[in-house]
C-alpha cells in the first residue's frame, strides 16, 4: 500500500491523499489553498481519470474545493460523502468563485465541471462503524469526526490492507458528537472475512500486539499544543470580557460553517446581557444544525432552539442592515461575521468602520493564511506593523498533542502521517511522540509518497 501526498501534508491546506494497492487507486479529500490566487493539489490527470472511488470528509474548502479539477481530468466516479457536507458545498464553491475572481485569477475549471459531480451517500448507504462494500476490492467504514454537520473520518479495507483517515477530527466540540474510531468487529456486507474487534488499547497493548492499521493520516493541526477547549474558552472569555469591560465592540470573523455557529452559542451563554449582531448565514448555519440531529451532542438541540431565540441577537444580511445594526449597538457589542480569515469584503468592511469609530477589538480564533487580513492583523507581515487591537485565541476544531496521542493509542498503526500543519510543527510533534514511544510516524510534504510496509 502507498500513500502519495497531492496535497496537505506540511501544510495547512489543499488536503488531498491518493492510497493505491495492488490495481486499486483512491482519493481522500480535494481541496484547495487559501494563499495568493489559490493553491491547488498536484494532481496527475492520467491517475485522477483513472481512480477507483473519491472520499470526502467534509465541506470546507480545503477540502473539497478542488473536487471539479477531478472531474476535468476524466473523473467519471461517485464522490463518497454525506448528505450534510452536500447540502454545505455550494456555499464554499461560490464563496472559492468569488475570491479566486478578487486576486484577478481564473478559476482552473468551468461551472459544468462542478454539475458533474456525483454524490453518494455513506449515512443513507450504512451506519457509523459498518463496514460498506463498494466493490470486491474495496469497502470502507465511517464514524463522526466532530468537526461540521456531516464530517465524517474513513476506514478503508483496500485489497485486504487497511487505510484510516481522521479527516478533520475534534473530540471536544460543544454541539457535534464525534465516534472514537475504532475497527469494527461486524462482518463485510460482501461477506468478506470480518476484522477482529479493537477496544481502547493503550500504547503498550498496542506494541504488544502488533499494530492494526497498515497506514493512517492523522489531523495533528495543532502540533505539540496542549491545552484542552475549556483552557483555550478560558482565555476566549477573558480576552472578550475584558474588552467588553472596557466599553469595545468585539469583532469575531469566523466560518460560515463550524466553529462560527458554537462560539455564537457561546457568547449569547457566557454574556447574555450583551448586544450581539450576527450575520445571517451564520444563524442561517445554527438553524440547518437542527436538521442533522444524527449528527449533534445529546444536549445540542435544545441550546441551538434557544440560541436561535436570543433576545439579545440582531441578525443583519444586507448593507443597509448592517449600518443600522452598528450604529444602533452599544459600544460593548459582539458583532459576528462570516469569513474566519478576514479576506471577504464583508468583513473588511466591518473592520474599517469600527476601526474608525474606535473602541474595537478583533478576537480570531482560527487558522490565518500567509497574506491574509487576519494574519497581518496579528504578525504585521508584509510590511505591516499589525493591530495591536487584535489578538488569537485559538477554538479547537482540530487535534493538538493530547488529541493526537489519544488517536494513536484507540487505533495503532504500522505507519502515520501527520498533517494538516507545517513541516516545522509537524517535525517537532513527531519527535515529541517518538520520544515517547509512538513509532512509524512521518512527516511528509506535497510530492512524498511513502508505502506502508506488509510485514508484521
Amino acid at each position: 500500500m502507498q500513500v502519495t501526498v497531492w496535497g496537505g501534508a506540511g501544510e495547512h491546506g489543499r488536503s488531498c491523499y491518493l492510497i493505491e494497492h495492488r490495481q486499486t487507486r483512491v482519493l481522500l479529500d480535494c481541496g484547495v489553498k487559501k494563499e495568493g490566487p489559490g493553491a491547488y493539489p498536484s494532481l496527475v490527470g492520467e491517475t485522477a481519470a483513472g481512480l477507483d472511488a473519491v472520499f470526502l470528509s467534509h465541506a470546507h474548502e480545503d477540502h473539497s474545493v478542488a473536487i471539479p479539477l477531478l472531474y476535468k481530468l476524466g473523473y467519471r466516479g461517485a464522490v463518497w460523502t454525506t448528505r450534510a457536507t452536500v447540502r454545505q458545498l455550494p456555499a464554499y464553491f461560490r464563496a472559492w468563485k468569488q475570491y479566486v475572481a478578487a486576486q484577478g485569477a481564473p478559476l482552473p475549471y468551468e461551472e459544468e465541471h462542478i454539475d458533474a459531480i456525483q454524490y453518494a451517500y455513506l449515512e443513507e448507504t450504512a451506519g457509523p462503524g459498518e463496514w460498506l462494500a463498494l466493490s470486491p476490492k474495496l469497502s470502507v467504514c465511517w464514524g463522526r469526526s466532530g468537526h461540521l454537520p456531516g464530517s465524517v473520518w474513513l476506514l478503508l479495507n483496500i485489497e485486504g490492507r487497511l487505510a484510516f483517515f481522521s479527516g478533520d477530527y475534534t473530540s471536544e466540540s460543544a454541539l457535534l458528537a464525534a465516534d472514537i474510531p475504532a475497527l469494527p468487529a461486524a462482518e463485510l456486507r460482501s461477506g468478506e472475512e470480518a476484522q477482529p474487534a479493537l477496544g481502547g488499547a493503550g500504547r503498550s497493548s498496542a506494541r504488544a500486539n502488533g499494530p492494526t492499521v497498515d497506514l493512517a493520516i492523522v489531523d495533528a493541526a495543532y502540533g505539540g499544543d496542549p491545552d484542552s477547549q475549556g483552557e483555550k474558552l478560558a482565555l476566549l472569555k477573558a480576552a472578550v470580557g475584558e474588552a467588553l469591560h472596557r466599553g469595545e465592540t468585539v469583532l469575531l470573523p469566523v466560518p460560515v460553517f463550524g466553529r462560527g455557529q458554537e462560539l455564537l452559542l457561546w457568547a449569547q451563554e457566557t454574556f447574555p446581557d450583551v448586544r450581539i449582531v450576527a450575520e445571517k448565514e451564520i444563524v442561517d448555519g445554527l438553524a440547518d444544525m437542527l436538521q442533522w440531529r444524527a449528527w449533534l451532542r445529546e444536549n445540542a438541540a435544545g441550546r441551538i432552539a434557544r440560541g436561535l431565540q436570543h433576545g439579545c441577537m440582531t441578525v443583519v444580511d444586507d448593507p443597509a442592515g448592517r449600518e443600522r445594526a452598528i450604529g444602533a449597538a452599544p459600544a460593548a457589542a459582539i458583532v459576528f461575521t462570516s469569513d474566519g480569515m478576514m479576506q471577504s469584503a464583508k468583513c473588511r468592511w466591518y473592520y474599517e468602520v469600527l476601526k474608525r469609530r474606535g473602541g474595537y477589538r478583533v478576537i480570531l480564533t482560527g487558522h490565518l493564511a500567509q497574506g491574509s487580513l487576519g494574519r497581518r492583523l496579528i504578525t504585521g507581515q508584509d510590511g505591516g506593523v499589525g493591530d495591536p487591537a487584535a489578538r488569537f485565541v485559538r477554538y479547537k476544531v482540530h487535534q493538538g498533542k493530547p488529541d493526537v496521542r489519544a488517536m494513536l493509542d484507540a487505533l495503532p498503526s504500522k505507519e502515520t502521517v501527520l498533517v494538516h500543519a507545517g513541516k516545522e510543527t509537524t517535525d517537532a510533534l513527531s519527535a515529541e511522540l517518538a520520544r515517547e514511544g509512538y513509532a512509524g510516524l512521518h512527516s511528509l510534504v506535497i510530492g512524498d509518497a511513502l508505502q506502508a510496509n506488509s510485514k508484521e
